[in-house]
């Protein structure tokens, strides 16, 4: 059985954080506020901390990426340009409780203890998300039991339950463990009442409580606990994870184990050397998930393969590569750092897109056509989207993230299996056309008020004109009391105000009536029946 020297998986979940009444503020500016009472802090990075904790591994970081992709992820500089509090438009929390997390795979498994390396929280500014990224290790595991936690760990509840009510594709239990080794938070995966009862009420997932636990004092949407920050499900509940695998000897791992490491299949029985899925389903799996530029006997790091799908990126080599298990310059190092922020800035702007995307439907599922408010609150929101969506696009959508050759290729490899282009495409023609939607019915509303003025201000002319002429000499009221005079400005005054509101009431049939008086085709017979119709009764 092969060994995995060193196994390390980092799990990346975005999340949408659901607007509350009364935040205006950027969202961690709310966790920094709860100070002592989170268990969350503030991460002070090696860019805007002191000059001796910037060692060469973050300069190789920076410099993997384009000026533009820099001034994302680091900011310019210690003056804070454009953020409101400055820097990077990204921020990260910490929390730094948690030193290792006990699993049980299946029921009757011997528990495994890995290794918390952090658990943080990444905000971005003016984008109403967060991505949870949980760091493991461990060391000496057997493939099988690494394959296992790869295809287990990152489920955000369980997929459903067999005949034994165990759950399914997810940890039969996970513990996470103080560092004196007490019990922080238990799963509760296999307590399936629980999940029926939250999807029958609620019509959504409930988050496993050992997640649950990890994301306070943020809380579910749905949840009935008290919180300003509220998070709702955005992905797929199979957390996009990045594994690193130092193995014995990679070269006799066989295509099926690469097809499972690849795809992130379940683990296969010991005796069992078959492929996941058929032939014909896996005919391409090297051409479209392998990069295998450094799969060979020479170079710095020999037999080193990436698989990526998407969904998951993994790093398989050799343990004997001092290269490869490098934390300052090797493989290791880039996987942690440059392949990292890759793989996080992919998976943002998937995530940022979905959230678009979702607003939208939640605005037009909001919307009744019958109520005044509502289709205000319909048009500020499509307002609002395609603001946003004009930011995001400037600040945060990249096309090529880096010239280095390796990180390119896993670029491109990461957004088409995201499908990220097409996604872009499709959110952004929605947000046009609801876009110009608002902008059409604008110009039909003036369009309607201008005719409406226009006929009001020509029949209304036929009136001034008259009184005008008549008004000279057929009253002589000049010296009459005030009351008099009070009484004809009232007479006039009343019938006017009448026959103004008359007239706007009617104004679309009489602008008929108008269109068919200045056609010099018309007979008279048609311009006729065009005046009796502003009174025949009918919709307007």
């Amino acid at each position: 059985m092969l060994q995995a020297r060193q196994f390390r998986q980092a799990l990346l979940w975005p999340l949408r954080l659901m607007q509350s009444q009364g935040r205006r503020e950027p969202p961690w500016h709310w966790l920094r506020a709860l100070g002592p009472a989170s268990p969350w802090r503030e991460v002070v990075d090696e860019y805007t901390g002191a000059a001796t904790d910037f060692h060469e591994r973050h300069y190789r970081e920076f410099v993997a990426f384009l000026p533009y992709v820099q001034r994302f992820l680091y900011g310019e500089g210690r003056t804070r340009r454009g953020t409101g509090d400055g820097g990077s438009p990204m921020r990260v929390f910490r929390r730094n409780d948690i030193a290792r997390v006990r699993t049980v795979a299946q029921p009757g498994d011997a528990p495994l203890t890995l290794d918390i390396v952090h658990v943080d929280l990444y905000f971005f500014y003016d984008v109403d998300l967060v991505l949870l990224n949980v760091e493991v290790s461990a060391t000496d595991l057997t493939l099988r039991e690494a394959q296992e936690v790869m295809y287990r760990f990152g489920r955000g509840y369980p997929g459903g339950w067999d005949e034994e009510g165990c759950p399914l594709h997810c940890m039969a239990s996970v513990e996470w463990l103080a560092a004196d080794g007490s019990v922080l938070h238990a799963s509760d995966s296999g307590e399936s009442e629980l999940f029926l009862k939250h999807v029958s009420e609620h019509r959504a997932p409930r988050i496993s409580g050992h997640w649950a636990y990890l994301l306070q004092p943020l809380v579910p949407d749905y949840s009935t606990e008290e919180g300003v920050l509220r998070y709702r499900q955005i992905e797929y509940y199979r957390m996009p994870l990045m594994v690193f695998l130092a193995l014995d000897r990679p070269r006799e791992l066989t295509r099926a184990d690469f097809t499972c490491l690849g795809l992130v299949t379940a683990a296969p029985r010991s005796d069992d050397a078959s492929l996941p899925y058929s032939e014909a389903h896996l005919d391409d799996f090297e051409r479209r998930y392998c990069f295998d530029r450094f799969w060979c006997a020479g170079g710095e790091a020999p037999n080193t393969r990436y698989l990526c799908s998407g969904h998951s990126l993994v790093v398989v080599g050799d343990a004997a590569s001092p290269f490869f298990v490098d934390r300052d310059r090797g493989v290791l190092a880039q996987f942690r750092h440059q392949h990292f922020l890759m793989f996080l800035i992919a998976h943002f702007q998937k995530a940022a897109l979905l959230m678009f995307s979702d607003g939208l439907a939640q605005a037009l599922m909001a919307l009744s056509v019958d109520d005044p408010e509502s289709v205000r609150r319909f048009k500020r929101s499509i307002r609002q989207a395609f603001e946003g969506f004009l930011r995001f696009t400037h600040r945060y959508w990249f096309h090529e993230i880096s010239e280095q050759a390796h990180v390119r290729a896993l670029w491109h490899m990461c957004s088409q299996h995201l499908d990220i282009d097409p996604l872009y495409a499709e959110v952004k023609e929605r947000i046009a056309e609801m876009s110009s939607y608002l902008e059409a019915d604008s110009l039909r509303r003036q369009a309607n008020t201008v005719v409406r003025l226009t006929v009001v201000t020509i029949f209304g002319l036929i009136g001034t004109v008259a009184t005008g002429f008549l008004g000279m000499n057929l009253i002589s009221e000049a010296e009459a009391p005030f009351l008099a005079k009070l009484f004809y400005f009232l007479i006039v005054f009343v019938p006017t105000i009448a026959l103004t509101f008359y007239t706007i009431a009617k104004s679309k049939r009489l602008s008929d009536f108008l269109d068919a008086l200045s056609d010099e085709r018309l007979p008279v017979k048609y311009k006729l029946a065009a005046l009796m119709a502003v009174w025949r009764r009918g919709r307007e």
